[in-house]
């Protein structure tokens, strides 16, 4: 197992990164938070979790140890593969995910994309025991929608693609005036519709 991995951060979206790690490039995927603390150029380190397929290796990478446990956790619930698992640590913090379960709050896990009300409670009987109560951390809350925060991760990523400041946030901002109040799309959507705008002459 690849416990972690540290190096100079060459390139960095929303959805991952590629680290240099002894002059071999290990592309990672992770939270859209995640990814925008990565800066390219720089040094970072990422606690990471190797999922082994038939077709395929791949690596995913986590600002600390407590979201790998969480992100492989979750993992032994029916249903749940890598993709929803990383979807919960995008919509919910590792204790807010530990709260929802531990308060078999369906609700809040139905805002991670991908899971139904019928997941939802499938993972909240089989989890119960194993997660563990959250700790004092400030995301233990009940969870909730993440409206904000999107912003932040989609100009970073699109300052990660090469636009200025300027043009990333005025594309943010045209993205969010087309919502009007609907429930926000995932991360990766919301990008690719703030390209589309910086796509257009």
């Amino acid at each position: 197992m690849i416990a972690f991995i540290s190096g100079r951060v060459d390139s960095a979206g929303a959805e991952g990164a590629v680290v240099e790690v002894g002059g071999v490039g290990l592309s990672v995927l992770c939270t859209p938070d995640t990814a925008a603390g990565l800066v390219p150029g720089e040094q970072a380190r990422l606690a990471t979790s190797l999922v082994v397929r038939e077709e395929s290796l791949t690596l995913y990478g986590f600002a600390d140890d407590d979201q790998r446990t969480v992100f492989e956790l979750v993992q032994t619930a029916s249903g749940v593969g890598p993709k929803v698992a990383l979807a919960m640590l995008a919509t919910h913090g590792p204790n807010a995910i530990r709260r929802a379960v531990a308060t078999g709050d369906v609700r809040a896990l139905t805002l991670v994309p991908g899971i139904g009300p019928k997941g939802a409670q499938k993972i909240i009987l089989e989890l119960k025991d194993k997660l563990g109560l959250p700790s004092g951390a400030a995301d233990e809350r009940v969870p909730r929608p993440r409206v904000q925060p999107w912003r932040d991760q989609v100009a970073a990523g699109l300052q990660n693609l090469g636009w200025a400041a300027r043009d990333a946030d005025a594309a943010v901002a045209a993205v969010a005036d087309e919502l009007d109040g609907e429930q926000v799309p995932p991360v990766p959507e919301l990008l690719k519709a703030a390209l589309r705008k910086l796509s257009r002459p």
